[in-house]
């Protein structure tokens, strides 16, 4: 983040670049503001309707999001990121993906239709095939919002689409909760996330409206390879990150799901907020020096950087005091979700690190081989968690920690010779963070040895929560003292 938000001399090639910085980090910071705002109201709303709700209700709308969420990626087809990164597209080639996404969501909702029934057969759960077909009326509307959503972040226009993402998030977490509280049990999660997908297709297509155009494969058959590839890719990491659930589903039963699935929300919520925005705005900055080596290795060292800076203490934080958090927010009746909230806690971490390899080998044009190496993952992960279904979710939550570094080692290796990187350089970015997470760690554990078990659970788990974040942001103060006040001058500059 050093050269993001530093003031050094620079040689002329890499100072034209500097606006560019400043657009990035101002996208990162509205991003990342938009979902840090709902972040709160998100995290109570979860905390609320566990109470209301019972872990078969989590269950049943967990073998849903398996199926429906496969098919939002199949919807998608890799089309918005051919848009973002093939810019030499005229817009009667985009007007053509504009009319194959629309079909392609009335398509699989059909497909949904019919499937709703099999699934539920499968999954043994009689009440799924309606909760299906409801929340696949998202697919009628939502292949309108591929292309206007992919212009918007090709345009740079990170805030307005922050802004998109916030409404979503308090329309779902609020309908939600007000479904839940009128005693409509699973349906409240099924209609609630319903309501966010409407909300942001609506906001996205009447902002950057495009028009539609009769599809030709000749013109643009350069666009349907690339997106082909990222469809593949989506397509195999969607099977490999969610073949858990539904291992833990089909072996286990709805209750354990329920209790894997509270425990992967609450392990990768923070995660995600910060990991979905970085995801979201750097494709864009990535395909705009697609070609520059040395810009994509800054961009990757200095982001790295923060993202650890970022994720590491609330991934570590949680796995120290997974238990007390459980036993506190949730309720003793999901006392079966500590153990592998402890475990997905640590994963998420080292996933959080992870999500900037294929953008760069998809802006560098390696698509085909992030898909192939995704489809491997796609194979190794369901035969893994399938042999450690018989130690339970735990056993499923382990396999996490074991097996992802094995499935991710080929990006990093790929992307480090392609933009010429050396892996020692890229380890050092991990460095600040890790220091301030040892000293965290160090002096949590302490606490907890300390404080009389006696007291009540809800002041031991606040005390833990705060000498683990004061004791974090206290190494961050004073190692990354200047480096965070370079970083704030150049969020708060006016732009370019």
């Amino acid at each position: 983040m050093s050269d993001l938000a530093g003031e050094t001399t620079s040689p002329p090639e890499v100072r034209k670049e500097k606006p560019l910085d400043r657009t990035m980090i101002r996208a990162m910071a509205w991003t990342g503001a938009a979902k840090w705002a709902t972040q709160l109201f998100t995290w109570a709303s979860t905390i609320v309707v566990a109470r209301i709700l019972v872990p078969s209700d989590y269950g049943l709308f967990g073998m849903a999001t398996i199926y429906l969420g496969l098919v939002a990626l199949i919807s998608e087809f890799g089309l918005g990121q051919a848009v973002i990164t093939l810019r030499e597209m005229s817009s009667e080639h985009i007007a053509q993906l504009n009319t194959l996404s629309v079909a392609a969501g009335g398509l699989l909702f059909a497909i949904s239709c019919v499937a709703a029934k099999p699934l539920g057969t499968f999954f043994h759960a009689p009440k799924l095939p309606a909760v299906v077909v409801v929340m696949s009326l998202g697919f009628l509307i939502s292949g309108a919002q591929v292309v206007p959503d992919a212009l918007l972040q090709r345009d740079l226009r990170f805030k307005l689409l922050a802004s998109f993402d916030t409404l979503r998030g308090f329309v779902q977490t609020l309908t939600t909760v007000v479904l839940a509280w009128l005693g409509f049990n699973y349906w409240s999660l099924a209609l609630g996330s319903l309501a966010g997908v409407v909300t942001y297709v609506v906001l996205s297509v009447g902002a950057r409206p495009h028009g539609f155009g009769w599809p030709r494969v000749s013109e643009i058959k350069r666009a349907l390879g690339f997106s082909g590839d990222v469809l593949g890719s989506r397509v195999a990491w969607y099977v490999y990150s969610n073949s858990d659930f539904m291992v833990a589903g089909r072996m286990l039963g709805a209750a354990p799901l329920g209790s894997y699935t509270i425990a992967w929300t609450v392990a990768s919520t923070p995660v995600e907020k910060i990991t979905n925005l970085i995801t979201r705005v750097t494709p864009a900055f990535f395909s705009a020096v697609q070609d520059d080596k040395p810009e994509l290795r800054r961009y990757l060292l200095r982001i790295t950087e923060g993202l650890a800076l970022l994720t590491f203490p609330a991934s570590f934080g949680m796995a120290l005091v997974a238990d007390q958090f459980v036993l506190f927010a949730l309720g003793p009746k999901w006392a079966a979700a500590a153990m592998p909230l402890r475990l997905l806690s640590f994963y998420a971490a080292l996933r959080s690190l992870t999500t900037l390899f294929p953008s760069i080998l998809n802006a560098r044009r390696l698509s085909r081989f992030v898909m192939w190496n995704t489809v491997w993952a796609a194979v190794a992960f369901p035969v893994a968690f399938y042999y450690s279904s018989r130690w339970g979710t735990t056993g499923i939550a382990a396999t996490w920690i074991v097996l992802y570094p094995l499935i991710t080692a080929p990006f990093v290796w790929r992307t480090f010779v392609d933009i010429e990187l050396p892996a020692w350089e890229y380890l050092r970015s991990w460095l600040p963070a890790l220091r301030g997470c040892l000293i965290m760690t160090v002096v949590v554990v302490g606490v907890r040895m300390v404080v009389p078990p006696a007291w009540p659970l809800g002041v031991r788990f606040t005390i833990s929560v705060l000498a683990g974040g004061l004791s974090y942001l206290a190494v961050l103060g004073l190692s990354e003292r200047e480096r965070l006040r370079g970083f704030i001058a150049l969020v708060r500059s006016k732009p370019a």
